[in-house]
């Protein structure tokens, strides 16, 4: 295990699953012998408003919370909030997209307009490192849309190829409760190969 912190920023709105998603990681982490420190904004959550989480392990992590254009992973549980972080992202970020709208007001009550293709945007600046991943689509396959967040982590698990499916698995039975297990298992599953 090197010296190195790797900064891990998630985003979504509220009601998608970004803190269980960053509680998740933070369990395996922890097991996989890592130092985890993680900072969470709740914002307007409960009205629909932006969650983050900044996320941070390594051998030592001292402060939870990621300096701007730190940022080597972008796990984004919502286009727009993707969008929002893009500017903290290092070049060498790799992202990790949900391809799911979630109108806010301003755009409801018709005072701003959804940007256009979102992915293409990130494509022009980290080219080959952005991945779209069709989490609610696949929850729903699997019968319930609300686990589209474990979808993404599944997803998001490919990159750590180090810690094995046992631990992420361990993980979602000891946060959730025994009657949603076998839902995001295989939701963990689909959105493994999902990327």
């Amino acid at each position: 295990m090197d010296d190195k912190v790797t900064n891990i920023l998630l985003s979504g709105v509220g009601g998608q699953g970004a803190i269980l998603a960053s509680n998740i990681l933070a369990h395996v982490f922890v097991e996989a012998g890592y130092d985890v420190k993680k900072s969470e904004v709740h914002g307007m959550a409960q009205r629909g408003g932006d969650v983050t989480t900044h996320f941070r392990y390594g051998k030592k992590v001292y402060s939870p919370l990621i300096k701007y254009g730190e940022v080597d992973f972008l796990l984004a549980f919502e286009l727009l909030e993707a969008l929002r972080y893009i500017n903290h992202c290092k070049t060498s970020a790799r992202i990790v997209i949900n391809d799911q709208k979630i109108l806010p007001p301003a755009v409801n009550l018709g005072q701003a307009t959804y940007p256009g293709d979102i992915p293409e945007t990130f494509r022009k600046f980290f080219k080959e490192n952005v991945y779209v991943v069709k989490g609610q689509e696949i929850a729903l396959s699997l019968g319930n849309a609300q686990a589209a967040n474990v979808v993404l982590v599944g997803a998001f698990s490919n990159f750590f190829p180090e810690i094995k499916d046992a631990m992420w698995v361990s993980a979602l039975k000891d946060l959730l409760p025994k009657k949603l297990h076998e839902l995001n298992i295989k939701a963990f599953g689909e959105g493994k190969k999902g990327l």
